[in-house]
């Protein structure tokens, strides 16, 4: 019963922004993943820093998306380390000046902007 109502006080308190910003970092993780599995296949994109940033990203918001879908009061701090880390993503591949990483580029803009906002609410 105690789990039952925990769960059922857990989903009351996510808001749609919250639910939103969920589902930009599981895409952001996916995207990620998915360029940093293109790049080793290209010569041009095997910079070490580069695929290590990539990497981070894709992690940190799988772990952010978690923390928010478990509703921990550290989900904020997260938020604030996956924008960030977002931000650098995006730039790392914006400077490559591949068209390759425009998915890439938008999705972890998108999961800097949502998470930046996550980033503020009280715990």
């Amino acid at each position: 019963m105690q789990v039952q109502q925990a769960e059922t006080n857990s989903k009351k308190q996510k808001s749609p922004e919250m639910d939103q910003c969920i589902q930009n970092c599981l895409n952001c993780f996916k995207i990620c993943e998915e360029t940093l599995a293109r790049c080793f296949t290209q010569i041009e994109h095997k910079d070490s820093s580069h695929l290590a940033l990539l990497k981070s990203c894709a992690e940190i918001c799988n772990t952010s998306a978690k923390f928010m879908m478990l509703n921990s009061k550290f989900h904020s701090d997260v938020c604030g380390v996956c924008s960030k880390v977002c931000i650098e993503c995006a730039d790392s591949c914006e400077a490559l000046g591949d068209a390759s990483m425009k998915e890439c580029i938008e999705a972890c803009r998108k999961c800097a902007d949502s998470c930046a906002k996550m980033a503020k609410l009280p715990h």
